[in-house]
């Protein structure tokens, strides 16, 4: 996938780099974003939900391009609880920090409580999820290693969804090793106080210029502000100050993420914006601290949409992967199940191709019950997506496609007839709906394709999916134009799948090729 949101590629030795970038820098639902830099390399890992593997791990040089290197969870615990899709639960707003020659990482999950994992490099080895808070409602949290005090200390938001509280931030102190907070916990921020303030979530802990900083977003994610919160000790009290706000911009509910400093001394922000079916998309911000001590983001206080580039190095453009040919039947970094996988849903062999077993379920008919789609992100911009595909199984009802997934879900693909012939499908459902229907009349695959197809769909403005197919006679479109939607808290997905019905014995496998996504 060709990155859009900078200039074009900066060859080596290029004597007129480009001087601007274009905000969001990290086009797609990259949720709830934390940065730091370790070196002259920065870091970014983002909220991964019910999604496996989790914890998506990023990787620049100039905070404007991004690659993805990895994740750092491999399964989400406890195993049982994530055998099914859980969409919107699981890994909420992690904070990613460096100490003690270790990278950590703190996350909420909103039904268990808060967990920690470090590892001596960013690739890992990580650790196994440790429990360090048990409770309903416990999300966002933040450790800060006080060099001045050598104390540690917590931070973290409530969900009222579990707890029935919010608007508040909690802090602890904490032991040197993350393991074990120390103290019962105190609410260090109270967001019913501050006039005007709701939804006070997502706080993120630093020091800075003798005052501990609490930069924490209030408001909502489609409406809110970031806010900033400053203290000569840890437990307050804390004076307020809204940082960052929408403005005359088109960037709503700029919040929530983390700063950042690079090694000439400039400060970053980087952020997310909530766009509805395309998830949360981020942004990166100017900062700087006025003559009160107070930070500055964005032009005054309001998103900037093109500014002058980080001082660091120019890097060539880059942005996660998307396309994949799947070599020896590995599949890229991008791609994650819906939730923890099985041995055998995706075969390893000598070619190129992925290979799905046709995984049997009695949920066949519904593509957001089952935990065996390997999904990516749906692209920010106007997209084609295409890759090819085979069905190997002679299974009455077997069935494999490409589907753009929400609470409502569409996808075109190939099924095994009961008739043994391999037929062209293309079925949906609407939100409310239980199982899915077609949205175009099914037709014979002729014994010429050889039960392959090139499935496309073209992705344009506002999420709006029109689906075609070429089984050798050039592309032909599919049913009506299918308006994507997302999940609660996250942004609609692109999957691949292979099913077939409940019954005994191996029910085959379908083979996916050739996977792209290329900008209208």
């Amino acid at each position: 996938m060709t990155p859009t949101n900078q200039n074009p590629p900066v060859a080596p030795g290029n004597p007129h780099p480009p001087t601007t970038y274009t905000n969001p820098v990290l086009n797609a639902d990259w949720s709830d974003p934390d940065v730091v830099r370790v070196g002259d390399d920065f870091y970014l890992t983002a909220s991964s939900f019910g999604r496996v593997p989790g914890l998506p791990l990023l990787h620049s040089r100039d905070l404007v391009n991004w690659t993805l290197i990895g994740h750092a969870l491999e399964r989400l615990e406890p195993a049982g609880e994530f055998a099914r899709p859980r969409h919107d639960c699981g890994v909420w707003a992690p904070s990613l920090r460096y100490h003690d020659e270790r990278f950590w990482i703190f996350w909420g999950d909103p039904d268990q409580g808060i967990f920690q994992i470090n590892a001596p490099e960013i690739r890992g080895p990580w650790t196994r999820p440790h429990l360090l808070k048990s409770g309903k409602g416990l999300i966002d949290p933040c450790p800060l290693w006080d060099e001045e005090s050598g104390e540690a200390y917590l931070v973290h938001a409530w969900a009222k969804s579990r707890s029935g509280v919010k608007n508040r931030l909690t802090g602890h102190r904490m032991d040197l090793d993350g393991r074990e907070l120390l103290d019962e916990g105190k609410v260090i921020v109270d967001g019913d106080r501050i006039p005007g303030w709701f939804t006070l979530e997502g706080p993120k802990l630093y020091r800075h210029d003798g005052w501990f900083w609490i930069l924490a977003p209030a408001g909502g994610v489609e409406t809110g502000w970031q806010g900033a919160f400053r203290s000569r000790g840890f437990f307050g009290p804390y004076e307020e100050k809204v940082v960052l706000e929408q403005r005359d911009t088109d960037v709503n509910g700029p919040h929530q993420g983390g700063w950042v400093r690079t090694p000439s001394g400039q400060d970053w922000f980087l952020h997310f914006q909530q766009k509805g079916v395309y998830g949360r998309v981020v942004h990166l911000q100017p900062m700087r601290w006025d003559e009160e001590g107070w930070p500055v983001l964005g032009h005054d206080g309001a998103p900037v949409a093109v500014h002058e580039r980080p001082d660091l190095p120019p890097q060539p453009d880059a942005a996660p992967a998307t396309d994949d040919d799947f070599p020896g039947g590995r599949f890229g970094r991008q791609w994650q199940w819906t939730a923890n996988p099985q041995p055998g849903w995706a075969t390893h062999h000598s070619g190129d191709g992925l290979r799905l077993t046709c995984v049997r379920s009695a949920d066949a008919h519904d593509l957001r019950r089952l935990p065996s789609v390997l999904t990516q992100r749906l692209p920010g911009t106007p997209s084609v997506v295409e890759v090819e595909l085979s069905l190997h199984s002679a299974e009455p009802g077997a069935r494999a496609g490409l589907a753009v997934l929400g609470d409502a879900f569409s996808w075109i693909g190939l099924q095994r007839g009961a008739d043994g012939r391999v037929q062209l499908v293309h079925r949906f459902a609407e939100g409310v709906a239980e199982q899915e229907r077609d949205a175009d009349h099914p037709r014979l695959v002729p014994e010429a394709a050889d039960g392959r197809v090139r499935l496309r769909i073209e992705i344009g403005a506002g999420a709006r999916c029109r689906f075609f197919h070429d089984i050798g006679e050039g592309p032909r479109p599919s049913g009506p134009v299918f308006a994507a939607t997302p999940w609660r808290w996250v942004g609609a997905l692109l999957g691949l799948f292979a099913l077939a019905p409940v019954g005994g014995g191996h029910a085959g496998a379908a083979t996916f090729s050739h996977f792209r996504i290329d900008h209208l």
